[in-house]
């Protein structure tokens, strides 16, 4: 008789067999490590039963790196304890963001920053990996296991650059990722609205170096992101460091303020800022360069002052996402609050206030997207059913294919659902073309130079035909974890190519803002641009095929006269490819068209005779059939 296996729903059919996988929330100023006990996520504290880990590390001269409360003792020291990692994860040693940190740089030949400590140099990924390498060995300490994977959250608009990074750094940490998840899906799924009614969510994510804004829409048990939008460098660190510059205003100080002192201040200031969490007034003494001390006082009203002109910046964002998604405030159902900076009444008041209603806070806004990665990484393990959840995330900006004329076209939209794969078909520009290059871009305008530029890769072994015959069919395939995979194919011959498409650095959220702002303002003359480039490229095909055929057999099909005629309008279509717009471009190219039309016709024709000659009608349309 056979037995048959018996379990509660969503519950591992095989208890005793059960997968140990964690969800990792990588923070910019804090780090944590959830798994699912039973059927509720929970996090996993450490041996003190702290659950949060400072994302500090400290690097010393002839021991292992510090990492977390240890290493936040000694961040006084501003070029050997490293603060705020994330905000460098995927960027390029040429980005302000870098060179604005305060670290000391290493000089390198590659694109990609490497800090230098008495430790040794180090990239952002691997100061990253230390990190998340203390949360794995918490993990399997608690669990009593190593892990057979973790699902680690990432700001939504983080992209293709910062997205490897932190792949790359869980890599280094002997860490197999199940899937990266955008911080503010992971909230929506602690907060159980994965498995209530449908209905319209924003999840306002402010941590300590990033602000994310996403819109979410659960529909019969599909977790869909509507619009996504942020930015990668502002957030609570934002705060402390406008608290800093307000207490120096304030105490008169004038001297120069070397890089330990400023640490100092801003640790105090961020001190500041959580005692005023929960008073209405708090004194502090700060140390000034010569010496002195100046004693001083913050109330909440002045620190609603201060931090105000930041809070606004998130807000734009949020207006943004609306409009993205067609929606108006009214058709909002909640509005979730997340990452410790949320713990600011002032940040709670002015979001309330925008959106026009109480904002859900109910759990710990620093735990939340920890014990939503938690729940996720629980059904992607196989202990609990995929059915549960389906995520759908968004590309944050389009992906696109450079074309002739140096034009952008737009394969994969931005918004669109991920995973996504969309295909479309080229072909070749000249006759007996055998190698095609393939410009991958990102970014809203029309032209290449106004784009971000991903990768360059070449098709070559095409056999060679005339100008438009070869069919050449390129697939962007964007995956859960929103890397671009790109595959070029010449259907005739089957030579293929492909790249996993993955830049040594990122894209900064506030260069996204500006590329969709410019998109918007410059919309007009991205179209007229467009509509010039295009008639350029129409125009310099004619003249390619023309001046190949004259070549050929000119004197044969056309006297002096029509080859003089045809020479004068030629030679306007030229002036007018320099110095026309469009409409003058094309006026003129249909001016040729129209003047070569009878030696194309005496082409076409000799063409037709000899290829009919001493044959039948039924052998030529074979011949025909056989070619296509």
């Amino acid at each position: 008789m056979a037995l048959l296996q018996i379990s509660e729903p969503g519950q591992s059919p095989m208890p005793h067999q059960r997968k140990n996988a964690v969800g990792i929330d990588l923070g910019t100023t804090n780090s944590l490590v959830s798994y699912v006990k039973g059927d509720q996520p929970t996090t996993i504290n450490d041996e003190q039963g702290q659950a949060l880990l400072p994302s500090v590390v400290t690097y010393t001269e002839d021991a292992a790196p510090i990492v977390g409360h240890q290493a936040l003792e000694l961040a006084a020291d501003p070029y050997n304890t490293i603060l705020s990692i994330k905000r460098l994860m995927g960027l390029s040693k040429e980005d302000d963001g870098v060179k604005e940190s305060g670290y000391r740089l290493a000089k390198t030949d590659t694109s990609v920053p490497v800090i230098d400590t008495v430790g040794g140099q180090f990239t952002p990924a691997q100061i990253s990996a230390e990190i998340l390498s203390t949360l794995k060995q918490r993990a399997e300490s608690a669990l009593g296991a190593t892990l057979m994977g973790a699902v680690i959250t990432v700001p939504a608009y983080f992209d293709d650059g910062q997205r490897q990074a932190t792949k790359d750094a869980a890599k280094f940490a002997g860490i197999h990722v199940l899937r990266l998840l955008n911080e503010p899906t992971a909230a929506a799924i602690a907060y159980g609205l994965d498995q209530g009614e449908e209905g319209t969510v924003v999840v306002y994510d402010l941590g300590g170096g990033t602000f994310d804004i996403s819109l979410l829409r659960l529909h019969k048990g599909v977790f869909e992101v509507l619009a996504t939008a942020g930015d990668s460098a502002l957030g609570g660190d934002d705060l402390d460091r406008a608290i800093s510059h307000w207490m120096l205003a304030e105490s008169d100080q004038k001297d120069e303020i070397d890089n330990q002192q400023m640490r100092q201040i801003l640790l105090q200031a961020k001190s500041l800022k959580h005692q005023l969490t929960d008073a209405e007034e708090v004194t502090f003494k700060l140390s000034l360069v010569d010496g002195q001390h100046w004693n001083g006082t913050l109330n909440q009203q002045q620190l609603n002052q201060i931090i105000d002109p930041l809070i606004s910046k998130t807000l734009a964002p949020c207006r943004r996402v609306l409009r993205d998604a067609g929606l108006t405030r009214d058709q909002i159902d909640a509005v979730i609050m997340v990452g410790g900076s949320t713990r600011t009444s002032r940040v709670r008041e002015r979001v309330s206030e925008f959106f026009g209603k109480e904002v859900l806070t109910s759990v710990d806004p620093e735990q939340v997207v920890a014990l939503g990665a938690a729940i996720q990484a629980d059904t992607l393990s196989g202990n609990r059913s995929a059915d549960d959840l389906l995520l759908l995330d968004v590309t944050p900006l389009s992906l696109g294919i450079e074309t002739m004329g140096g034009l952008v076209d737009k394969i994969i939209p931005r918004n669109s659902t991920i995973p996504i794969a969309r295909a479309q078909e080229f072909t070749t520009y000249k006759d007996g073309q055998t190698a095609m290059s393939l410009h991958i871009v990102q970014g809203e305008r029309e032209t290449v130079e106004a784009c971000r530029s991903l990768a360059k890769i070449n098709l070559t072994g095409i056999p060679p035909m005339v100008a438009g015959a070869a069919r050449i069919k390129v697939i962007y395939q964007v995956d859960t974890d929103g890397l671009l995979t790109v595959t070029a194919t010449e259907k005739v011959s089957g030579v293929q190519t492909s790249i996993d498409v993955k830049p040594s650095y990122g894209l900064d959220d506030s260069d996204i803002e500006k590329m969709l702002k410019e998109s918007i303002s410059s919309s007009q003359e991205d179209m007229e641009t467009r509509r010039f480039r295009e008639q350029q490229v129409e125009a310099e095909r004619v003249l390619l095929a023309l001046d190949s055929a004259i070549e050929k057999d000119a004197a044969v099909f056309l006297n002096d006269e029509e080859r003089a005629t045809l020479m004068d309008v030629r030679e306007h279509l030229l002036t007018m490819i320099k110095q026309g717009n469009h409409l003058e471009i094309k006026k003129a190219r249909e001016k040729l068209e129209i003047a070569s039309e009878d030696y194309v016709a005496r082409r076409m024709n000799a063409n037709v005779r000899e290829l009919m000659a001493g044959r039948n009608i039924e052998d030529v349309d074979t011949q025909i059939d056989l070619e296509e």
